[in-house]
Parts: C-alpha cells; structure tokens; sequence
C-alpha cells in the first residue's frame, strides 16, 4: 500500500462478521483497522486523514449513528458507511440525510461491500487532494499566485517574466488563444518598476481601421466631424507604464506605419495637432502567429517586427502542462463559487480522468469556462466518465490517476504512428522536445512501438 492509501475503521461487535468482511476487505487490497466497539475505535480517526469509516448501527456503548454525528462535527468530508441487521427504513433515511455517505443492510455480500467502501475511498482521496491543492493556492504569493502551475514549463515561464519585468525592453508574447498571454503581461507590469503607473490594453483585432489611430494617439477638440472634445490616446494614458497590444498581428498596415513612428521617437501627435508629446511607455504585444513569418510573406511590417521583437516570451498550450490541470481547475472553481455564491459538486475519478485526457484547444481559458459551468451543476456534456481507461487501483492518488491517462494516450498515440516520434508529437500537437520529457518522465520507448 501506498502512503496515500485510505484506511478503512471498521467497527462490529460479531467477531465472525468483523473477521469476514475485514478478509474481504484486505483481499481487495485495503488496510483494515478492525474494533469491537466506538469507544475502542475513536482514537484511530482523526480529521484530515486518509482514511474511511465503516460501522455497525447497533452497538454496546455508543452507537454507530451517534458516533456519524460526532464524526460528521469532526470532519464533515470523512465518508461514514453504515450498518444494520434490522432493516430500519426511517434510520437509513435519516443517517443518509444527516451525511452519511451510505448504508448497508445485513446480510450482504462481500463484492457488494468492496465496491461501496471502494467508492467512499474515491471520494475521500479526491477529498483530501483537492483541500491540498487548496491550500497550496491560498501559501502562494507574488507571481506564483498569479501564473499557476507546477510543471516545468510554468518554472521557467515565471522566471523568464521575472526577468524580463526589472527591464523596460519591449516584448513579444506569442501563445495560442486561451493560453493567458495579457495575464503575462499583466505580470511583466506589476513586477516591474513601472507598476504605479498605468497598464493600458488595446485589442488591435477588434478594432476599426478608421479608428485605430484615434484609439492610439487620441484627437484634440474639432479634429473630425463629432470630435466635440479633446481624448487622450492609449499610448499618452500609458505614460511612464505599459501599452499592451493584444493580436498585433491583427493591425492594419496603414496604422502599423504611425505606431512604428512612435516607439521610434517615443512620441505621438493627436489627431487634428501638430504638436509632438513625448510618451515613455514600455509596448508589449501578443500575437498568435509567427511574426517573422508574416513579416517574410509581407503581411506584417518587417521594420515594425524587428523594433518591437527586442524579447520574446512563448506561452505553452494547456496540451503540453497537463499536470497543471488539476491545480488550474481547482482554483477556477474556487473563483466561481465565490462569484455564484453557491458550493461546487463533487469531481468524480472518471471526470478528473477526462479532464486530463481532453485536448483543451481553447486552452487555460476553456478550462475556465468548464469549471464554472461544474460550479452551476452544467459540466453534463464537459465531464462524462472517461471511456476506455480502466478504474484505478485503490489508493491511487489523483497524480497516479492522471499520469495513467495521459501515458494511455501517448501510448496509443506512439502504437499508431508506430513509434515515429516526430509524427506522434505533430498528432499529439506538442513539441518534440516536450514529447521526449514526456517518454522519460513516463518510462516509455519509442522504439517498444515500432
């Protein structure tokens, strides 16, 4: 058994039935602490532990329902099964609806134990995890509490932003949609020395070409039919701080030709002025194709690609950090059931399963969205139980569990591009490089699938 295994507490004056079921129990692989009474058992179980309860109803001293009480004030997620000989409807009832997890009636059969303590097993390791990753996202401070994630691809994206944040170089953030590419340069600004200042977003694909400049450099009183007032550009509003241009690619050509004018001379006119005002603002901007690639085939400004390209910063897909997922789920569903002011149902096994299997191609921000249509109880077509991937064994953790389905998938994968690496890390839609990480944290050959 693993450190992580849940103990199962069981409680039954009949030495024959306590025996049997404690056998049944260990065969199916659970640690078993057998105990003739509460009183005897009670020191055994304290909150927060891994582990389950499994009680007789009627019982000298204390009895199994008066103890679920007393259980449910300790920890009111610690799974309590309980049992009766006597067949009580009304006790059934009111146990299950005082919290305990289910209620079995004598006689019984053994497999029909072992799956009901295994599924309370289930709950109570998902439990646990996710009040883990809980408090692991309430101890992280700084950029950590912002760019979340454990893998290693978040390590050296933060230590990149940090870097880059005590610089005013500007800065290019290539990512796919949904990967958080303003969150980055959200995180460049506050982590630099122009957090006081402003920090200025404009989404260059959304906006008109006919008001493209006025949103950048603003426009002086009269300058235009309903110019009734002066307005201040982006650019000026972001002085001595950050302007953010979200899909750069997305610019057209003629404004690409004025915005390179101002980061060169770090100035701007408004519209309907001929008066220069100088602007110190660092410009990051994001982009979700290639630039130099665009600039190559002439549908981006070559001379604007190598004034803003001075340091890149490339987000990877949510596809390539799997390990992230639980952590990013849970502290989305956090944040949702906060705003909804409702609590979130429980995550299945199956459910995390598919979460880890899913291709995520909207990324961190699809993501998002799934945990808060969990919140509302809406996750029906999101989170089916995962096909094809066998149940875990007992006292497999939730990493186990997801490092399981994802080397099914890069298994499978491998077997069908018969052990092309290359071609498997293309169908996966990862990197090479991320692929071979993969194989060796994995234990997988290529050249076993060949």
């Amino acid at each position: 058994m693993t450190d992580t295994a849940i103990r199962v507490i069981f409680v039954e004056d009949d030495e024959d039935v306590r025996i049997g079921c404690r056998q049944a129990l260990e065969l199916a692989g659970f640690e078993v602490e057998a105990f003739a009474s509460v009183e005897a058992a009670r020191p055994r179980v304290q909150a927060g532990q891994p582990l389950l309860v499994l009680c007789d109803v009627r019982l000298p001293g204390i009895s199994g329902l008066d103890w679920q009480r007393e259980l449910q004030a300790l920890d009111a997620e610690l799974p309590v099964i309980l049992i009766t000989g006597h067949g009580d409807i009304a006790m059934a009832v009111q146990a299950m609806q005082e919290g305990t997890y289910d209620f079995i009636g004598k006689p019984f059969a053994s497999d029909h134990l072992v799956s009901v303590v295994r599924r309370a097993a289930d709950k109570r390791r998902l439990a646990l995890q996710v009040r883990a990753l809980r408090e692991q996202l309430e101890q992280r401070q700084g950029i950590e509490a912002t760019l979340l994630g454990r893998s290693p691809a978040m390590e050296r994206l933060r230590q990149r932003v940090l870097a880059l944040a005590a610089t005013s170089a500007d800065v290019v953030i290539y990512g796919e949609t949904g990967t958080g590419k303003e969150l980055v340069a959200r995180c460049l600004h506050e982590h630099g020395p122009r957090r006081k200042a402003n920090f200025v977003a404009l989404n260059c694909g959304g906006l008109p070409e006919n008001l493209a400049e006025t949103e950048l450099f603003g426009h002086e009183a009269g300058a235009f039919t309903g110019a009734q007032r002066a307005r201040v550009g982006k650019f000026e509003h972001a002085h001595g701080g950050t302007l953010f241009l979200d899909e750069i690619e997305s610019m057209p050509m003629s404004v690409q030709v004025k915005l390179l004018r101002a980061l060169q001379e770090r100035s701007i006119e408004r519209i309907g002025s001929n008066k220069p005002i100088a602007v110190d603002c660092r410009v990051v901007a994001a982009s979700k194709e290639d630039l130099k690639l665009m600039a190559e085939q002439q549908r981006f400004r070559a001379d604007l690609y190598y004034r803003i390209g001075v340091a890149f910063i490339e987000l990877p897909p949510l596809r390539e950090r799997r390990e992230d997922i639980p952590l990013l789920f849970e502290h989305f569903s956090l944040a949702a059931q906060q705003r909804f002011q409702r609590a979130a149902p429980p995550l299945t096994p199956a459910q995390a399963a598919t979460l880890m299997s899913h291709a995520w191609p909207g990324n961190v921000r699809e993501l998002r969205n799934v945990a808060e249509r969990h919140v509302l109880g809406l996750a029906g077509d999101d989170l089916p139980a995962a096909e094809g991937a066998p149940p875990p064994a007992a006292g497999a953790t939730l990493a186990m569990q997801l490092e399981h389905v994802e080397r099914t998938l890069i298994a499978d994968a491998l077997r069908r591009q018969h052990g092309d690496v290359v071609a498997t890390a293309q169908a996966l839609g990862i990197g090479k490089q991320t692929l071979y990480d993969k194989l060796k944290r994995l234990g997988l050959r290529a050249e076993e699938f060949r």
